[in-house]
Formats: C-alpha cells, sequence, structure tokens
C-alpha cells in the first residue's frame, strides 16, 4: 500500500512538472494543450485578460480565409512565447489597429475562447439581435486651404424601425474595404465593443488620386455576431481630391540643370512627379524647385527659377524672409494649369513646416517661361 501511495505521488508531481510555460504550436492539439496549461497557473482575472489577448492577435494580428487558417497562422506567430510576451504583442496589435483594448485594462471582450466553445455560455455578450446595419459618413479634419482631408465611417446596428440596438460588452468583427471603380484601396478590421463604436477613420492622403474614379469610393462595412454577418455598402460617396494622395513617382535621375540622386529625393514630394513628365514639362521645374526648398538645397532651387521679386540669391535664402526659413516640405499634389507658348502654369497644394516646428498648408500658383529652352519659375501665387 505504501508503495502505490508513492507511485500515485510520483505520477503527480510528474504531471505537475511537465505542465508548460509557452505555446507549443506544432499541432493543433500540442497548441491548445499548451495554452491550457499556461491558463491553469493565472489567476481568474488573468486568465481573462490572457484569453482576449489570444483573440485579439487571432483577429487582428494574422492573416486567413477562414478560423482554420487564422488558428494555424497564429500558433505559428506565438510558437514558443509566454503568457507576457503575448500580453505585450496583443497590446501592439491592439495599437496599430486603434483598438481600446489593453492588457491591463479590466475584462471587456466578454469570454473569449480561440478553439470555440465546447459548451453554449449561458450568456453570449456577441448574440446581438439586429435587423440591419446602418452606416453614417462625415468629413472631418477640415483644412482652410485643402478642405477635409479624412472620412469618419461610423456603422450602426439596428431594429426594424432603424433605431440603434442597445448592447455593450460585445466583440464584433468589424471590417471595412473601400474600394473604387471595382478596384480595392483599403480594408481595416476593428472591434465593436458597443453601439457607441467610433467606426474607422478613412484619411484621404491614404487613398492613391490615380485610382480613386471621379472623386467618388465605395464603402463596404461587414459586422459579425454570433449567429449572423450583417454587411452594406455605401456607393459613389463623395471625397475631396485636392487632398488625395498623389500619384506614385517616375524617378527624376538628372536633367541640364544638375544630377540628382535617386537616393536623394524626397519620397513624399517625389511622388508628384507623374508619368509620363519630361525635362521639358514645367511640373518636373516645379516638382524640382520644391524639392530642393525641402532638402534645403537653396542653391539648387534658385537656379531653376528666374523670378524678379525673389532678388538675389541672399535675398531668396534669408533664414527669417526667404526660403531659408523651411525646414521641409510635404506635397500633396501637382498639376498641369495652362501652357501657352512660352509661358506656363502649374498649380501644387502642399504643407510647408518650418524651422520652429510650425506647418502651413498652400496652394501655390507658380508661373514659369522658356529660359535658353528650359522652363524657370518667373511667378509665385499663393491663393487665399
Amino acid at each position: 500500500m505504501k508503495n502505490l501511495y508513492f507511485l500515485l505521488i510520483f505520477s503527480f508531481l510528474l504531471f505537475t512538472g511537465c505542465k508548460k510555460d509557452s505555446v507549443d504550436a506544432t499541432s493543433t492539439q500540442s497548441f491548445r494543450s499548451s495554452i491550457n496549461d499556461m491558463t491553469s497557473n493565472l489567476s481568474t482575472l488573468e486568465q481573462v485578460k490572457f484569453n482576449e489577448a489570444l483573440y485579439i492577435l487571432k483577429t487582428f494580428g494574422v492573416e486567413g480565409q477562414n478560423d482554420i487558417q487564422k488558428l494555424d497562422a497564429l500558433g505559428k506567430k506565438i510558437n514558443g512565447l509566454k503568457v507576457g510576451a503575448i500580453l505585450s504583442l496583443a497590446d501592439q496589435v491592439a495599437r496599430e489597429n486603434g483598438i481600446s483594448w489593453t492588457s491591463t485594462g479590466p475584462p471587456s471582450l466578454g469570454e473569449m475562447n480561440i478553439f470555440g466553445s465546447v459548451e453554449p455560455t449561458e450568456f453570449d455578450p456577441n448574440d446581438i439581435k439586429a435587423s440591419k446595419l446602418d452606416i453614417a459618413t462625415i468629413e472631418i479634419q477640415k483644412d482652410s486651404i485643402l478642405g477635409p482631408r479624412a472620412l469618419q465611417v461610423i456603422p450602426r446596428l439596428v431594429d426594424e424601425s432603424g433605431r440603434p440596438v442597445d448592447f455593450s460588452g460585445a466583440a464584433l468583427e468589424t471590417i471595412l474595404e473601400v474600394s473604387s471603380g471595382g478596384t480595392r484601396l483599403i480594408t481595416s478590421k476593428n472591434l465593436m465593443l458597443d453601439n457607441d463604436f467610433k467606426g474607422f477613420t478613412i484619411r484621404y492622403e491614404a487613398l492613391p488620386s490615380e485610382k480613386v474614379q471621379g472623386s467618388k469610393i465605395d464603402i463596404t462595412i461587414t459586422v459579425k455576431t454570433t449567429d449572423k454577418s450583417f454587411k452594406m455598402s455605401k456607393i459613389g460617396v463623395l471625397v475631396n481630391p485636392n487632398a488625395l494622395r498623389a500619384p506614385e513617382p517616375t524617378p527624376l535621375i538628372s536633367d541640364s540643370l544638375g544630377s540628382v540622386a535617386p537616393g536623394e529625393l524626397d519620397s513624399e514630394l517625389s511622388a508628384t512627379i507623374e508619368n509620363g513628365s519630361t525635362p521639358g514639362d514645367p511640373k518636373t521645374t516645379v516638382t524640382r524647385f520644391l524639392n530642393q526648398v525641402g532638402s534645403q538645397n537653396l542653391k539648387g532651387a534658385y537656379e531653376v527659377s528666374s523670378n524678379p521679386s525673389w532678388g538675389s540669391y541672399e535675398s531668396f535664402s534669408n533664414p527669417n524672409t526667404g526660403f531659408g526659413g523651411f525646414k521641409s516640405i510635404h506635397v500633396k499634389n501637382i498639376s498641369s494649369g495652362s501652357v501657352n507658348g512660352s509661358s506656363a502654369s502649374v498649380n501644387a497644394t502642399y504643407d510647408v513646416t518650418d524651422k520652429s516646428g510650425n506647418t502651413t498648408a498652400l496652394q501655390v500658383t507658380f508661373g514659369l517661361r522658356q529660359v535658353g529652352g528650359q522652363w524657370k519659375i518667373n511667378s509665385y501665387t499663393i491663393k487665399p
């Protein structure tokens, strides 16, 4: 009997000693088993936050077409990680996706189980009884020169009368898709915890102007509850064309005014050079001018100008009254105005940051004339 007693004690110690403290994702079974082992060493509150962290990572931290693919990708992502590292990784993913969740905050996502519940729970916070999904759009971040620079997209679950459904403590996966002319431009995910969900912010500068047809986008929102996925689209939503991202650059390598190495071109400024531009295009001169001013190569900028009002190079580069006071330039858009023989105009929209860190949005019309077969800037008008 005594031998049997010691054998049982030894077996118990052997079993408890084999519990894993890190993720083992060599198989689905070992993955589930290691998570259970890690969870068993936590307090009740820690278990809840750990399960929430796993849910955040599975929903937003990995890609997959279905639940099995996401679970497999999650296993590979956190294989070998301990509880603390998983919580930190979930905090990072939540921040990157704009989700108001932290590993140190109170429980907020209801009862989470990345492997699926074996038995139904008495109360499922994601089982929302709604009739349909509604979407509101509001232009925000309005600039006195550029106009609106972003669009807030707010989804709401509503009843048959169109009134918002009251719920809280949920964790509804919400997906935003933005397209134009059939081309997908943006996909984003978030969690709807209640019906005061702030929604998504679409920054216009994240939308490539060459892919937005007719200054209109199509918006589709999907909200997944326990039993149903609600989906709604708004077609032909107008956006501000002045705030869209300028076309991708055709690298400017060299011209008769001097050589510029590709690595020296500021990525944001060079993004305004449109495909098909040539050294004879007045837009190229304006782009080069802004590039040189933004990189503080004021000598190079002055050489592409022939503007009497700017006076001498010393006046042009003056740090108090001239372009010497600029620290950086962020170009939003450059477009051709008119070309009439040896005269031309080019319109540019850009942000200027001075050496004190103050940023000003400008809309400028550059006047150009041909000098020695090259376009040079001879006037500079800031639009009110």
